[in-house]
């Protein structure tokens, strides 16, 4: 019960990544708060979870401004936000990626950080405490090939930590990134461009450890990053992917 009265948001959290940190937070105590653009898949890990379902696009203010009234009214600031929500387009020659597919990653991967930040760092400063977990990617560390707005958009988020974790020291917040490599998600095929044998074992040859990453894997790193455990902790980028970077 590492979060035992703790209060969370997790978006992106109907399925993947999110979902796995949903769970955890709830196993561990937390009050969890499923945010996802797919109303169904929040309701269902709401209801597994004995969580709050909210359905957002995280790329627009008007809904992360309804999202954070949705939290203030069923439990007050959140205690732990994480920015997991992410796209990707699918793989391409930089040149040849639509305009349309730029903007709507660097939306969805980047704008999304803003605006949670212009939505909930006032109150968290004036608490004078908190914990945001943003989740980069292996690839804005190492990037791969035919990925490279992707790859950016994650470099960015990396950045974008940093950041925030120098200015909201001084107020008790503290700011973490999680980089994950590839893992067993939706958003795996979209990496890959097509799913078959040959391109998992591709992808898999490029990790030390052999296997892709699990929501199970980002949600115990997840859990240490917004814990108390962790209160010396903020700034970090923390790769969770099976050794490929080193």
């Amino acid at each position: 019960m590492r979060l035992q009265g703790k209060t969370a948001i997790v978006t992106g959290a109907g399925s993947g990544f999110g979902a796995g940190i949903a769970r955890r937070f709830a196993a561990e105590g937390a009050r969890v708060m499923v945010a996802d653009i797919n109303a169904g898949a929040a309701a269902a890990i709401a209801a597994e979870t004995g969580g709050i379902a909210c359905t957002v696009d995280v790329s627009r203010r008007d809904s992360v401004q309804a999202m954070a009234a949705a939290a203030e009214a069923a439990f007050g600031t959140p205690d732990i936000l994480v920015n997991n929500a992410g796209i990707t387009h699918l793989p391409a020659f930089m040149e040849d990626v639509t305009e349309a597919d730029f903007d709507r990653v660097f939306a969805v991967n980047c704008k999304s950080v803003f605006l949670t930040a212009q939505a909930f760092v006032p109150a968290m400063k004036a608490r004078r405490r908190g914990a945001i977990l943003n989740m980069a990617s292996t690839a804005g560390v190492s990037p791969r090939p035919r990925l490279n707005w992707y790859n950016a958009s994650k470099g960015w988020m990396i950045t974008a930590t940093r950041a925030m974790a120098v200015e909201l020291a001084p107020f008790g917040i503290r700011v973490n990134a999680l980089n994950p490599v590839a893992g067993e998600t939706p958003l795996l095929k979209s990496f890959m461009g097509e799913d078959t044998p040959e391109t998992r074992a591709k992808f898999l040859a490029t990790i030390p450890l052999g296997r892709f990453s699990t929501p199970d894997d980002l949600a115990a790193a997840a859990l240490y990053l917004c814990s108390d455990e962790a209160g010396m902790v903020t700034g970090v980028a923390m790769e969770v992917d099976g050794g490929r970077c080193i």
